[in-house]
């Protein structure tokens, strides 16, 4: 049994998560709950394989042995039923510049690539800075979940659309696209000779019941279709670390990317880039299960406390990531204002909905992937600052 109740100090260590929010807003008083990495202590394992790599003294240039590539290919064929061959898989310093990679790959400037919204904010910037033009198609939401709405992104396809970027588990709504859903979006790829660049960073964080399927798992021809990106960061809280794979099946797209690679001077990982995906992949599967157990309670009690103490905010259980996705539009709060809002009345830092997009506005972002003592202490506060805000708003404390 792993203990991820206590607390984890992160102070003076360069943390984006909370020393960065702490000098920027002059406050050490201040929950941060946005950025997407965890207050969990990293699974003892990992470090016992980092620490061999320690131990011996010298970093000098090294490669990626098989052991390497067996740990992914038989991570995707116990977790995900997804076969695997080394020669498909290429080490990225992160899933992020992967979409970059794989849009040069697949695209020219001036082709259009189908982004569907809300979603994480750098899917953006990876189509524009790289002088394409992103199509938004946006997602349907129905009692709380989002759902893709085909019938708009077929009819958005012309001549000039290359592919269709997919965020599978979701970010931020959290859906776990279910195995039909990826068919259908497959099929319409497949008849227009669309590339799906899918971006799985959240594959392995399901909240019971879920499954999780990789898009291009579904068959031969989906896969020569597909680029996956994925990494062991978000499961297993390593982000800094900068390591990410991408899985390329077709051959064509694979020499391309190898280029952009090889131009860049990727090909090989840092010292600690074995040590850790093995650390994870063949060693800590019981942490991250735990783990998910953990964080799924800590969800459970979100929604529940959000019920029964905020009628004015709405929130649906997540299917997977670790993050929920809070409806504030019945909050009499500007849109514009809503982060500056739970930071100044509430003490607690969230990732404003306009990052993900047009379609995010009105709603805030959670982290759930810390203590329980933390979450109820930011609830509290966020339920003390609505009432506060309420009462100067309407006079009374009843919300």
């Amino acid at each position: 049994m792993y203990n991820f109740d206590q607390p984890v100090s992160r102070w003076g260590t360069n943390c984006e998560k909370w020393d960065y929010i702490s000098e920027k807003y002059k406050s050490k008083d201040l929950i941060p709950m946005w950025v997407a990495d965890m207050d969990f202590e990293v699974s003892p394992h990992i470090l016992e394989e980092v620490q061999k790599i320690l131990d011996q003294k010298v970093f000098g240039y090294q490669y990626l042995s098989d052991e390497y590539y067996k740990a992914i290919i038989h991570w995707m064929e116990r977790r995900h039923r997804f076969t695997v061959k080394k020669e498909w898989i290429y080490y990225i310093p992160n899933v992020v510049a992967g979409l970059s990679y794989a849009i040069e790959a697949v695209s020219d400037p001036g082709d259009e690539i189908i982004v569907q919204t809300p979603v994480y904010g750098p899917f953006y910037d990876v189509v524009e800075k790289n002088n394409r033009i992103l199509l938004d198609c946006p997602l349907q939401e129905k009692d709380g979940y989002y759902r893709m709405d085909l019938a708009i992104l077929e009819k958005m396809i012309t001549s000039k659309t290359k592919a269709i970027l997919l965020c599978n588990p979701h970010n931020p709504g959290g859906r776990v696209w279910t195995k039909e859903e990826l068919r259908q979006l497959a099929d319409i790829c497949i008849q227009h000779n669309l590339y799906i660049i899918s971006d799985d960073i959240h594959a392995d964080l399901l909240m019971k019941g879920q499954v999780h399927t990789m898009i291009a798992s579904l068959s031969e021809e989906i896969a020569n279709h597909t680029i996956t990106c994925t990494s062991i960061s978000k499961p297993f809280n390593v982000a800094s670390f900068q390591m990410a794979y991408m899985i390329v099946k077709n051959p064509n797209i694979a020499a391309k990317l190898k280029q952009t690679l090889d131009k860049l001077h990727l090909l090989d990982g840092h010292a600690f880039c074995e040590a850790a995906l093995i650390g994870a992949y063949n060693y800590s599967e019981q942490w991250l299960d735990e783990m998910i157990a953990y964080v799924e309670k800590n969800m459970d009690y979100l929604v529940t406390f959000i019920q029964e103490n905020l009628p004015m905010l709405s929130v649906k259980k997540p299917e997977g990531t670790y993050l929920a996705w809070v409806d504030c539009r019945n909050l009499p709060v500007n849109p514009d204002q809503l982060q500056e809002f739970f930071i100044k009345q509430c003490n607690v830092v969230v990732t404003d909905g306009s990052f993900f997009g047009e379609a995010g506005k009105g709603f805030v972002r959670l982290n759930m992937a810390c203590p329980k003592s933390v979450v109820e202490k930011a609830l509290n506060q966020i339920r003390d600052g609505i009432v506060n805000a309420h009462a100067r708003f309407v006079g009374t404390t009843t919300i």
